[in-house]
């Protein structure tokens, strides 16, 4: 058996393993055995040491976890050496601007690093307030929250607002952050083909009348193909069956639009185009956290509801800070979105040219390299790698293990040139060719 089949066999192991065993059979198996009161016999780390056990036998490394030794971008220091970095969603190259920092540390001498405790307990920050506003009038809707954690938005917010008796579908490549918040809020959940508009009007006629309140979850920009949903079909959809609408703007915000304001501008539309727009602090906007803008009645039933907010302590004053200058500046410098515009165009040409598949990215900053394998992926990171070019592996079971990838991360500030070389590089690791460390130099 060759390698790739023994190690495709482990990744698939986890989704197959004891998946359709039911309550009473495994209670009927367990009777008379020793409680476990160890995680070494935990059966995610057996994977896990399965699974490294297999890279070192075949030799093709571990790409993961990296130290990275200065401010994350599009170039980066990894054990004193300089690497072009696609691994990472500084977009428009806001992380670490001078002015994001001037303000973040203007934030620290007032406010110190933490709010404290919940909002609800502690109280607020005119900067925390101020963010929220300036993220509500960007969508052009009544207001805006914002929460400490992106996956714990979507995760807080929908368990929030929809229960037992209502019905959410969604787009089968959702993000994991709204599954897990579906499954938290007892709601019936059904998927749609990726972009499939016409299978999610099929689902909703058969299934909207059955429930009280029903749901569609897209994301803005798909955050593994880097394609689009059609927002006008889906307001129409929403509309005729009676639904709320949600988008996943956390890749989106920066990137689409001709002043990166998202999905709705990218289409023309305004900010009732959608009942609720989720997205994070982390990427364009160079923080940490997430929010959800839309109507107030909304953003009022959270903050007093959503226990990812009432329970949990504020976001950072100084995060707060950097990420409302990171949007001013965004806003003040709409060059920085074109500029992106124009790299991420540039690199998905340069793929399709050398034979690459890019799956059905749309050249919008996030462009998968589909490899066909995980083991490949793996191998062809660490080639890179060793060449000064830094992309992640994305391996089964994040996807399907025929659509295993390179993700590269494209941001306003790589040059023409790193995109050319980098596209260079790939293309000559993926045919076997050994590539050269041409970014030590650079």
């Amino acid at each position: 058996m060759s390698s790739l089949n023994v190690i495709s066999r482990m990744l698939q192991r986890k989704n197959t393993a004891s998946g359709t065993e039911t309550a009473t059979s495994w209670r009927s198996r367990l009777r008379g055995h020793t409680p476990s009161v160890s995680f070494e016999d935990h059966p995610a780390l057996g994977t896990l040491r399965m699974l490294t056990s297999a890279a070192q036998r075949f030799g093709i490394g571990d790409p993961f976890f990296k130290v990275h030794e200065g401010a994350g971008g599009h170039h980066t220091q990894i054990e004193g050496r300089e690497y072009l970095n696609f691994s990472h969603y500084n977009y428009l190259g806001l992380n670490g601007h001078p002015a994001v920092n001037a303000a973040a540390q203007e934030a620290l001498a007032r406010y110190g690093t933490s709010a404290g405790a919940s909002r609800l307990v502690a109280g607020e920050r005119p900067v925390q307030r101020a963010l929220e506003k300036a993220l509500a009038d960007l969508y052009g809707v009544e207001a805006c929250v914002v929460f400490v954690s992106g996956h714990a938005t979507n995760i807080s917010a929908i368990s929030t607002l929809f229960g037992p008796r209502d019905l959410i579908v969604h787009d089968s490549l959702i993000h994991n952050s709204v599954l897990e918040g579906i499954r938290l809020s007892g709601a019936t959940r059904r998927s749609f083909a990726h972009n499939d508009l016409q299978q999610l009007d099929s689902l909703l006629t058969e299934l909207r009348h059955g429930y009280e309140r029903a749901l569609i979850v897209v994301e803005g920009l798909y955050s593994m193909d880097g394609d689009l949903p059609d927002l006008p079909a889906l307001q129409k959809i929403k509309s005729r069956h009676k639904a709320f609408l949600m988008v996943d703007e956390a890749h989106a915000l920066g990137v689409l639009g001709d002043t990166g304001r998202g999905l709705a501008e990218h289409y023309g539309l305004g900010g009732d185009a959608a009942d609720i727009w989720m997205g994070t602090l982390s990427k364009t906007l160079a923080g940490c956290g997430g929010y959800i803008a839309g109507s107030q009645a909304l953003i009022d039933i959270l903050k007093f509801a959503a226990p990812g907010f009432v329970y949990s302590v504020g976001l950072s004053p100084v995060l707060a800070a950097a990420s409302l200058k990171a949007l001013q500046i965004m806003q003040r410098e709409p060059e920085r979105v074109l500029l992106l515009r124009e790299r991420a165009s540039l690199f998905l040409s340069l793929a399709r040219e050398a034979g690459l598949d890019v799956g059905t990215s749309q050249g919008c900053a996030v462009i998968p390299i589909i490899v066909g394998s995980s083991r490949k992926a793996i191998s062809l990171s660490n080639q890179l790698f060793d060449a000064g070019i830094n992309v992640q592996p994305i391996i089964h079971p994040a996807v399907e293990e025929k659509a295993a990838r390179l993700r590269f991360f494209i941001s306003a500030m790589h040059s023409e040139a790193d995109i050319r070389q980098a596209c260079r590089v790939l293309s000559q690791a993926v045919r076997g060719k050994a590539p050269g460390r041409e970014a030590e130099d650079a």
